[in-house]
């Protein structure tokens, strides 16, 4: 799962990175592709990564649901740093799981009933998909993101390690 989380973070980064390149028009500028703006949708995905965490962990709702306002990032260093300690609290909590608690069952009711990694799924590919679209409004604005799949990941992983040395 760890593992997982790397490439997810990585990926986000690219897409900040692209998005911190742009005119700070185009991070907050209207959307004519999807009904969120490039802010709008990093927003959101900021905010959806928080709360299932929030609500996974088990803490109260009024901690997790409450969502995160566009106009507390008014630019994309703003979001950046936010996200950068959200990930850092990410991982922390991550590390300390253990296969069994990622294996147990959550109960967040009605028809949310699984496995915990289930849910760190759910935020995995939740996010994929809004950088999916922050990538495309992106492009559509003449800043191309460089590719994110994994195997780019694995790419820059290898070279990387290559750089140090073979670390």
């Amino acid at each position: 799962m760890l593992a997982l989380f790397d490439y997810h973070y990585w990926a986000t980064r690219q897409v900040l990175r692209t998005a911190a390149d742009a005119p700070a028009d185009v991070f907050t500028g209207p959307s004519e592709v999807t009904w969120r703006n490039i802010r709008g949708t990093l927003v959101h995905t900021l905010d959806v990564e928080r709360s299932w965490r929030g609500r996974v962990r088990g803490e109260p709702k009024e901690t997790w649901d409450v969502e995160l306002p566009q106009e507390d990032f008014p630019n994309v260093d703003a979001l950046s740093e936010r996200w950068a300690r959200d990930e850092a609290e990410m991982r922390s909590w991550l590390e300390g799981l253990a296969d069994a608690d990622l294996e147990a069952m959550v109960d967040l009711g009605e028809k949310d009933h699984f496995p915990l990694w289930y849910f760190l799924m759910h935020i995995v590919t939740h996010t994929a998909q809004q950088r999916r679209d922050a990538v495309v409004l992106l492009t559509n604005a003449g800043h191309p993101p460089p590719e994110i799949e994994f195997l780019n990941y694995a790419d820059w992983l290898r070279d990387s390690a290559d750089a140090q040395g073979g670390a």
